[in-house]
């Protein structure tokens, strides 16, 4: 019988080790093979996203690709029927121009002045026309639109205006601002804002030279407003905005650079239907958002309703966002100027000015039964008021209390009172000796115990009783006697005292300063003009 040889632990040992190894081995491989598969499935799902991304825009492409074709197709018919249309016109303004040339005398009217530079495409002269009609600027908007109909090209006769303008404004030249009006007239006139809507989904009106044109003008004047240290003016920016909406520019502008536009002169009226013709209604919300941290509420009603997102943005809650915050500023106003006639001044400018606005835009939008604004309106009466008040108050103030008390010939409030020769002539010495008339205190005596008691004049019998113009010039009545003179009192600050124990500065009857009278040099008999009245 035979035996089986013994099996050793160390044969058993390393054939576990090595079962532990292979085990290892097919665990690595398992979890490569999964990281692979997964690896592929997302190349897979990528690619199949990508190739239904690129069918949907393959077929949106075709899709726009057939309407162009259709709107081309269209506009290649309509083409004789714009071109027998455009003859008739044309020839519609021959026969005006020729009668109009036949005719050298004209007419005056407004209308007919503007249709006929229309005609003859005198930018330049319609430019100053509109200019020297600047008074009349309610009639003369209406009339632009109606003669820009009579040009043969209006873009480009309006174009070769601002290009002008333009021009001009890297000069400097002079009367820039009444220019730049006529052209916000003539844009206004060429692209009212019931257009800009009509214009989604249109082919332009202007020729791709006059497109061109119109982009070259615009860079140059962007050019130049990038260099001014002042930058732009409220109707600039608008009329920029006008012209790169008009002629459909907004491809050339970086967006930042437009919306930075719309949010710096936001409270211009028309820059909310400005900010949806150039396209931003998608990021209005944002635009709102931001008008409502800058603390413009009410600009941001505006913006909400020409955008749509009054519900998103209610404008009763914005208007009483505004008055709270306008209450606040203010309140601030006053407090940071310690309550002062200027900060209290200041304080109520800033709520009459919030509360017209409030009161502006409830009418603008027809919020009166959301928003009341009867007690706005009240306070805003009283504010008025009380501003009416100051300033007949300061004008008041401002006028001289007595007319008599300086003469023609000097300056107002300086100098001595003007006498007249003929009654100074009637006195025998009108100016006696300055030692008999005031004679000087001891040098014990100080300046306020002088004054502080009823003044009594020394030598009453030497006193000549003043006439009436010196009487009245000083607030003394007129009294043969000169004991009348010798009850009144006399009391003055002891600073403005001077040597001739008479005030050097103060106020009588309405005088501000007087110039020191040399009586030494005075005439005994007769009143002569000192230098100081000459």
């Amino acid at each position: 019988m035979s035996t089986a040889p013994p099996i050793s632990a160390d044969r058993v040992q390393k054939f576990i080790e090595d079962l532990e190894a292979q085990k290892k081995i097919v665990s690595k491989c398992t979890e490569l093979f999964t990281t692979l598969t997964n690896h592929f499935t997302s190349l897979q799902n990528s690619l199949s996203q990508k190739s239904q991304s690129l069918d949907a825009k393959f077929l949106s492409l075709s899709s726009k690709f057939s309407q162009t074709l259709d709107s081309l197709s269209q506009r290649e018919s309509s083409l004789p029927d714009r071109e027998s249309a455009a003859a008739a016109h044309i020839e519609t303004l021959k026969e005006a121009a020729f009668a109009e040339f036949k005719d050298p005398k004209g007419s005056a009217q407004l209308s007919d002045t503007l249709k006929s530079l229309a005609r003859r495409m005198d930018s330049a002269g319609l430019v100053k026309f509109i200019v020297s009609k600047r008074k009349e600027s309610v009639p003369l908007r209406a009339e632009i639109s109606v003669a820009l109909s009579e040009a043969v090209d209006p873009h480009r006769l309006v174009l070769e205006a601002f290009e002008d303008f333009v021009s001009q404004k890297s000069g400097k030249t002079l009367g820039l601002t009444d220019k730049r009006w006529a052209c916000g007239m003539l844009v206004h006139a060429l692209f009212p804002e019931s257009s800009w809507k009509e214009k989604k989904g249109k082919g332009p009106e202007f020729s791709r030279n006059i497109g061109e044109r119109a982009a070259e003008v615009v860079d140059r004047w962007k050019g130049q407003l990038d260099g001014e240290k002042e930058g732009l003016t409220p109707g600039e920016a608008v009329m920029f905005l006008h012209m790169v909406v008009g002629f459909e520019l907004k491809e050339r502008f970086d967006e930042g650079f437009l919306r930075k536009l719309v949010l710096d002169f936001s409270s211009r009226r028309d820059m909310a239907k400005l900010a949806a013709a150039l396209g931003f209604d998608d990021k209005m919300g944002d635009i709102i958002d931001e008008l409502v941290k800058n603390g413009k509420e009410i600009e941001a009603v505006y913006f909400a309703r020409a955008a749509g997102l009054t519900e998103r943005f209610p404008p009763v809650s914005l208007l009483k966002s505004y008055q709270q915050n306008s209450k606040k500023n203010a309140t601030t106003i006053l407090k940071n100027g310690n309550f002062s006639a200027a900060a209290t001044e200041e304080s109520k400018n800033v709520e009459l000015n919030s509360i017209k606005a409030i009161i502006k835009c409830v009418e603008d939008h027809k919020l009166e039964s959301e928003f009341s604004t009867d007690l706005l309106r009240k306070r805003a009466t009283q504010l008025e008021k009380v501003k009416s008040d100051r300033k007949k108050s300061s004008a008041a103030a401002g006028k001289p209390q007595n007319k008599r008390s300086h003469s023609a010939g000097s300056a107002r409030g300086s100098g001595p009172p003007a006498f007249r020769h003929t009654k100074a002539a009637k006195f025998s010495n009108v100016y006696p000796p300055f030692n008999r008339r005031n004679p000087a205190p001891s040098a014990q005596q100080s300046p306020a115990a002088r004054f502080s008691a009823q003044y009594n004049y020394v030598g009453q019998n030497v006193f000549e009783a003043p006439t009436a113009p010196y009487a009245s010039a000083y607030g003394v009545t007129h009294s043969q006697s000169p004991a009348a003179v010798t009850q009144q009192h006399y009391v003055h600050p002891v600073e403005n005292l001077g040597v001739s124990s008479f005030p050097t500065s103060g106020a009588y009857g309405g005088q501000t300063s007087y110039v020191a009278y040399d009586y030494g040099s005075a005439a005994p008999s007769v009143f002569q003009p000192s230098s100081s009245t000459q």
